[in-house]
């Protein structure tokens, strides 16, 4: 089996930082795409952040500029560094790798989530 484990969430004034991390443990023979999703209350959840295992980037419009992902795949971890952050980012953050297991089978993994509140 394989888990997530984010960290790093919390409360922060609007413009202020945050630095989220993600780990992955278990079963693991190699962990391809990895990202970071976040959930509003009442909304859908929706892509942040997306990093390939060569170091390609993707971010929504709404943190282009703001925020970047970046992954040491030495540790098995992805993290996202927020900065000028906005009362519209506050939502639930949670962690996705592709991985390919040590059976040689691949799947899609979530992390439990982790809340990030802005004050404005």
């Amino acid at each position: 089996q394989v888990q997530l484990v984010e960290s790093g969430g919390g409360l922060v004034q609007a413009g202020g930082s945050l630095r989220l991390s993600c780990a992955a443990s278990g079963s693991i023979f190699s962990i391809n795409d990895m990202g970071w999703y976040r959930q509003a209350p009442g909304k859908p959840r929706v892509l942040v952040a997306t990093i390939t295992r060569g170091g390609s980037t993707n971010y929504a419009d709404s943190v282009k500029e703001r925020f970047t992902i970046s992954r040491d795949d030495a540790k098995n971890t992805v993290y996202l560094q927020m900065n000028s952050l906005k009362s519209e980012d506050t939502a639930i953050y949670y962690c996705n790798a592709d991985v390919r297991t040590i059976y040689r089978l691949r799947s899609n993994y979530w992390g439990q989530g982790t809340q990030v509140t802005v004050s404005s």
